[in-house]
């Protein structure tokens, strides 16, 4: 089966999440830093637990209207599908992601200080669990 890679793009880390070899759970993977090398780093990274497709976050308001961070998910979701071109690429509605990996993460008896380092991974898993959870139901 196929795996997938999620991703959480922020404005300064990029939260990862992979699922497992039978595509039914996400697990984290550190952040990556939001620089030039983050598309290389993705590649590689695609390369080496030989991902299928790649399920990008799209931020967007609980209104559902476009947001800067939506603009900045959408660019970098373009910018992906051109530098993918063997696998597919698509976006998956991430609202609420963030607030529910900080809940879990103080659950998990975190301090708030110590969040900013596996948010964004934390999310990318809710996210990426969400989408795998969707096409298990289709």
């Amino acid at each position: 089966m196929t795996r997938f890679l999620g991703l959480d793009p922020g404005a300064v880390r990029c939260g990862v999440a992979i699922t497992d070899s039978s595509a039914t759970m996400a697990f984290p993977r550190p952040a990556l830093p939001n620089d030039e090398m983050l598309i290389s780093s993705l590649q590689t990274l695609i390369q080496e637990e030989r991902v299928g497709a790649v399920v990008v976050g799209r931020p967007v308001a609980l209104s559902g209207n476009v947001t800067s961070s939506t603009k900045q998910a959408d660019t970098f979701y373009r910018a992906l599908v051109d530098a993918l071109v063997a696998i597919p690429v698509v976006q998956w509605d991430e609202r609420l992601t963030t607030l529910e990996a900080q809940r879990s993460l103080s659950q998990a008896g975190l301090k708030a200080k110590e969040h900013r380092d596996h948010v964004d991974s934390a999310a990318a898993v809710i996210m990426l669990q969400n989408y795998v959870d969707g096409q298990h139901a289709e």
